[in-house]
């Protein structure tokens, strides 16, 4: 697997493969990871928050699996901030991280194979139905999406993105390499009419 080298940017969820992530950016190190990103084309990592918080220059530890941000939409928002639209890319694997000295993170992260296409389990089948449900009432940006419901890395990533979850469980999903294995993981917590997980 090839090596790359790229901003980290903590945060107190979890971005999936393809799925949708929505940012208000005002500290300068992140303006900056933003016109740097967007001048070469490269995208950021989104790692779950495990210790610390989002902003300030604190102490922070973040998970090691993670989720390429790519941009694809931004502008400057009515209160000054900068409003950033990115969709989810890859899982990769965070090797090493270091600070910068303007207070940014980055770090040496190698790609993690994509899902293969896998058929959605008998024991399963009742997911995808339940997330057409869900998309219908989601709105954008799920309404815009080319679904796939008979692949079920495709279904799962959907139903952890929207199912109430708490982060540490939508980081054990992400983690998971067999989709197939994440969608049954899923599903004895999402059931028609159960709306805890």
């Amino acid at each position: 697997m090839t090596v790359r080298t790229l901003p980290l940017f903590p945060l107190g969820s979890v971005l999936f493969p393809e799925g949708p992530l929505s940012l208000r950016i005002f500290e300068p190190r992140y303006v900056d990871m933003v016109s740097r990103c967007l001048r070469d084309n490269t995208g950021f990592v989104v790692l779950l928050l495990v210790q610390g918080r989002e902003a300030g220059a604190g102490a922070t530890q973040a998970a090691a699996i993670g989720t390429e941000a790519r941009i694809v939409d931004f502008d400057r928002l009515d209160d000054g901030l900068l409003g950033l639209t990115c969709v989810g890319v890859e899982r990769v694997h965070v090797l090493k991280s270091w600070r910068q000295e303007d207070g940014l993170h980055v770090g040496e992260v190698e790609d993690i194979a994509p899902d293969l296409t896998c058929p959605v389990a008998l024991e399963c089948s009742h997911l995808p139905p339940l997330l057409r449900q869900v998309f219908g009432e989601v709105g954008e940006p799920y309404a815009s999406m080319r679904p796939r419901y008979d692949d079920a890395g495709w279904v799962a990533n959907r139903l952890a993105e929207i199912a109430p979850l708490e982060p540490n469980v939508r980081q054990r999903l992400l983690e998971m390499r067999d989709p197939a294995e994440r969608l049954a993981v899923l599903g004895p917590m999402i059931r028609p009419g159960r709306t805890d997980a």
